[in-house]
């Protein structure tokens, strides 16, 4: 397939990356988002201030508040919203798109209530469709720099990798597929839970020790729950998975980290995510992950320790406390063939 009419569903930083590369590879990008302002100002300075300040916008690239000018015709959808405004999104989209179009999930959670990742949503919502995640380390401020960056295409269906590959593909973004679309989609949700974790931890003054012990402890729990889910564990440790943890449990520009670093500073969350000013998805990742853990049975201290700092007020040095007490002693639990697997 090849897609000549692209639509990118959401203005915030990511979408405007994403929707900027598709244009500056020679496609006609429909953009849209609600805010009218933001509309002009795209479309007549060509810059998107609020997230991505002096970030040059391709003149392919036409931002628009009108839904039906935005999808209309399109054969590919990104959609990169907020999880807790996907659903709602999402069910406008379908009503307008052509029948034959593709949709493809940038947005990292899960929806509460149901615990749906949005790949789950958009097949509930558009049973016939084909889908697709795109997920990786992703900071949308060094995408924007054209620091050299990989991402994952994952969906099953080959056509779907392959149409998505080519559109986004440039000399510094390297686009990567797998077929595991819910691993992949999986590991862009929990990393968030750790990032705040990290963020915790840099405010209280653990060094390089502890963020690498904290990371790879994050990666078994990922991987643990995961596989409890359906995902295949060795997804876990590409681009979607290790890949996306790293970046975000090491840099203050992923929001998530951030946001631990204001709680280790003694800020309450209600102040850490007003300090931040955009949305954090590990703060409510979180409280869905370890219901849902606790449900399932699956071992996870380190979600439960966040948890218990940001929904009952429990101290922040026993998020540390967790990792050191009644943790498993075995270093690797997953192995490449499956009689390998300790459980």
């Amino acid at each position: 397939m090849s897609a000549t009419k692209i639509s990118v569903i959401g203005g915030g930083s990511f979408g405007t990356v994403i929707a900027n590369i598709i244009a500056e590879n020679g496609y006609d990008v429909n953009f849209w988002m609600r805010n009218e302002a933001q509309v002009l100002e795209i479309n007549q300075t060509h810059e998107n201030s609020q997230y991505l300040p002096a970030y040059e916008l391709d003149k392919n690239l036409v931002a628009t508040t009108d839904m039906a000018a935005a999808v209309a015709n399109s054969q590919l959808i990104f959609v990169a919203v907020p999880s807790s405004s996907f659903r709602e999104v999402v069910k406008s989209v379908i009503k307008l798109a052509p029948d034959d179009a593709i949709f493809i999930s940038t947005t990292k959670g899960i929806e509460a209530g149901t615990f749906s990742l949005m790949s789950q949503i958009l097949i509930q919502e558009a049973p016939k469709a084909k889908v697709g995640v795109l997920s990786g380390p992703n900071l949308a401020k060094e995408i924007a720099n054209k620091n050299l960056t990989g991402t994952v295409i994952a969906s099953s269906h080959e056509d779907v990798r392959e149409t998505v590959k080519n559109v986004l593909k440039s000399k510094f973004f390297k686009v990567y597929t797998n077929d595991d679309m819910f691993g992949v989609e999986l590991g862009g949700s929990l990393k968030n839970i750790y990032a705040i974790i990290a963020g915790i931890a840099a405010a209280l003054g653990m060094g390089y020790n502890t963020n690498s012990m904290l990371i790879t402890r994050s990666l078994t729990e990922m991987a643990r729950f995961g596989k409890e889910l359906g995902a295949d564990p060795m997804t876990f440790l590409g681009l979607a998975g290790v890949g996306d943890l790293v970046v975000t449990c090491s840099t203050p520009l992923s929001r998530n980290y951030r946001i631990g670093l204001a709680l280790g500073q003694g800020k309450s969350i209600d102040e850490a995510s007003t300090e931040i000013g955009q949305v954090a998805e590990g703060v409510n990742t979180v409280k869905l992950v370890k219901e849902k853990a606790d449900e399932l049975g699956v071992y996870m201290p380190l979600a439960t320790g966040l948890y218990r700092i940001i929904y009952e007020n429990d101290s922040l040095r026993n998020i540390i406390s967790s990792l050191m007490l009644s943790e498993q002693a075995l270093d690797v639990e997953f192995a490449a063939s499956d009689d390998k697997i300790l459980e």
